[in-house]
Order: C-alpha cells, then structure tokens, then sequence
C-alpha cells in the first residue's frame, strides 16, 4: 500500500527539479529551471525581518498567524481587489502556498472524489490529490495562447467532482487568465456546486492583462480559497510565508488540516511580510516592470537561438519550442543541456499526465540578474550553430 501511494503522489515536476538541479551544481550550468531569483528583495523588509528576531519573536506564533499579518493580509485584499477579509476568521498564514494548497486539498477532498485542474499543472496540486485519495481530471491549455475549450472544462465536471484548482497567473506557461475565461470557470463552480481552490502566488507578477481574483466574481466569494504567498512578490522564495483567505467554514476546514501539517512557521519572518504588503504601489509595480524587462531580455534570446518562443503574460517563467532545433524529446534535451551548453530548464512533460502532451515544450526561468539572461541565451545560440540545417 504504502509503495502505491508513493506512486500516486510522486510528481514527475519534483523529480526532475532535483535531477536538473543535481546537474547545475556538478556541471556549474547556469539553473533557469527552477524558479527562484538570484538577488534579494526590498532592503526594508529583510531589516524588519532583523529587528523582529533581535526582539526575541523566535517561539511559536499563534496557529493562525501573527495579527498584524492577517490585518496586513485582509488590508491587501481590500486594496488590490476590494474583497473583504475578517483577518480574525478568514485569514491564515500557511507554510508558502504549497502548504496552503495542499491543506484546502486535503480539508475538501474525500477518497473518490474528483479534483478539476488546468494541464499543465504545478507537480505539487498532483500530489497533494493523491495524498487525499482523489482524482485529477485535467482541462488542457493549448499552445500558442494556453486557452482551454469550454466545453471540455465542462465535460470534465462529473458527479464526483467536488473542487477545482486554479492557478492564474499559471505555471508554467505564464498564462493571466483574463474576464471571460474566469466568468465561464465561476459559471460552472457555481452551477456544479464546486469549491475553487486559486493559488495566485504571481497575482503582482503580471505583463499583461490584469490579475483579477476568482472570488470577484458573482457567486464565488464563499466559495473560493483563494492562497497567495510573500515569495514570489517580495522575492524572499526560501522564507516560506503563505496566506489563505476564505469563508470562515471553508478557513476552518482548512486550518484544521493545516495544524497538522506545519503547526505553525516564520515567526520573524511573518512580522517582515506584514511591513512588505504595506509598501507603496511603486514598489508592486516597479517589482512587475523589472521582470517583465528580464522576460523580454530571455525571450528576445531564445528566439535568436531559433526557438518558438510563447511569450508570457506573467510569472518567472517562459515556454518555448524547441522542435525547431530539431529535437523530439524536450526531456532528453533538458538533460544533454548541462554538459552540451551549460544551462539548465525544465522539459514541460513533467507537468502533464501524458508525457508526450508539450513533448518539444520547454520551461525557462527569467528571474535570475540580466548578465546572467544574457550570458544564458549566449550558450543558447552556440548550441544552435551546430545543429544541422
């Protein structure tokens, strides 16, 4: 039993990020396969971080999280999306997103019941389905643009179905899920009856188009769990400070989960995300303008080293094709890339159920410094050269 599940909740995504990142360490290449920067974030938040633990909050924090993080928390909703949280029972801090995601999982899912998610999928949202007993059913998004038919959305909403996951901004395409498509996903939880589980961790990370929560939508605000987290906003990914904000029954469901997962986490860390979340509008959109300027600069790269490039609305990463470089096999071409160009991305078949879905697809990291972009996509047009034709 024991070995089945294992099995079940193994992601493909979390296997082949250690491997990759085996590679970059023996090999030196430059990692744009997972996504984490390689500078820090705001200076105010890193010092409240040092004065928190030079004040000695190094215990436990209460199991909900620290109040000023939840009122930050709450506030930030309001301000950005004017949706209202009572900091005191619709608002928890959580282990990063993943945590959050796999406490609402697990909190709503019973064995047998059916999860609805969008293909590709972060490895984690398998795993934690598996953990709980359920089952995927997977909605593709399709290459160039990533939109999904309507109609499979629909037909993969059966009698068992009980949640479906969203992640807009999504990883890995990049893809902002705009109006029309969250007004179709909101008509169809709230006719079926289904809890949305939205993890929005890039919601400042946006190019293009706008973030616009699920919950905003008509028939949604009780329905939806919505998760965030401070690592991507504020580029401090290895703290670990999440948030769910939701109706009370649906936040108790979760928090009882949750104490069992992590107890609790970051205390120090927890009072620094409260300062960042009430930083001034300059710095989210200054955060967002920066990336966008490195995403252009990758993507400007990858294209001049022959591949298909999707250009992303948002998020760390951007996809591409590299069948044009003759290659049949994205996974064979991530792991010969270390030792042939010194570089490091993730095949995009590890984020599906058919490993030969996005067979040619590849991932590639663009928050990393711009020398290091440029010197990436240097190695990238080398190995271009000597590909025949």
């Amino acid at each position: 039993m024991r070995e089945r599940l294992v099995a079940r909740m193994r992601g493909h995504g979390t296997t082949i990020f250690a491997e990759m990142s085996a590679l970059a360490d023996a090999t030196g290449a430059i990692n744009l396969g997972q996504g984490f920067p390689d500078t820090d974030g705001p200076e105010v938040v890193k010092q409240a971080a040092i004065e928190a633990i030079a004040a000695g909050r190094n215990q436990y924090p209460p199991g909900a999280g620290i109040p000023e993080l939840r009122r930050a928390v709450a506030a930030h909703q309001e301000r950005f999306y004017g949706l209202g949280f009572d900091p005191d029972t619709e608002v928890l801090v959580t282990a990063g997103a993943t945590e959050g995601v796999a406490a609402a999982l697990l909190a709503l899912c019973e064995p047998g019941d059916e999860v609805v998610m969008f293909e590709p999928y972060y490895d984690a949202y398998a795993a934690v389905v598996a953990l709980a007993g359920a089952r995927r059913r997977v909605v593709p998004l399709r290459p160039p643009a990533f939109a999904f038919d309507p109609a499979t959305l629909a037909a993969a909403i059966g009698e068992r179905a009980r949640v479906l996951v969203l992640n807009s901004p999504h990883n890995p395409t990049g893809k902002v899920f705009g109006d029309d498509e969250l007004a179709e996903i909101a008509r169809l939880c709230v006719r079926h009856d289904l809890v949305a589980v939205t993890d929005e961790v890039y919601e400042h990370l946006v190019f293009e188009g706008r973030h616009r929560p699920l919950a905003t939508f008509p028939g949604m605000r009780d329905r939806t769990v919505t998760v965030s987290s401070a690592g991507k906003t504020f580029s401090l990914t290895g703290w670990k400070v999440g948030w769910v904000c939701a109706s009370p029954p649906l936040l108790e469901a979760v928090r009882t989960v949750k104490q069992f997962l992590t107890y609790v986490n970051s205390a120090a860390y927890q009072a620094a995300i409260a300062v960042g979340l009430g930083l001034d509008d300059a710095y989210f959109t200054g955060v967002a303008a920066d990336l966008c300027a490195r995403r252009d600069r990758l993507c400007r790269g990858l294209a001049a080293a022959g591949l298909e490039v999707y250009v992303p609305q948002g998020t760390y990463f951007v996809t591409t094709d590299v069948g044009p470089l003759g290659v049949d096999d994205g996974a064979a071409f991530c792991r010969s890339l270390p030792e042939r160009a010194g570089l490091v991305a993730v095949p995009m078949q590890v984020f599906h159920d058919d490993p030969d879905a996005g067979r040619t697809l590849v991932r590639w990291a663009c928050c990393k410094r711009p020398q290091v972009l440029d010197e990436a996509a240097q190695r990238l047009a080398r190995l271009a050269e000597t590909v025949p034709g």
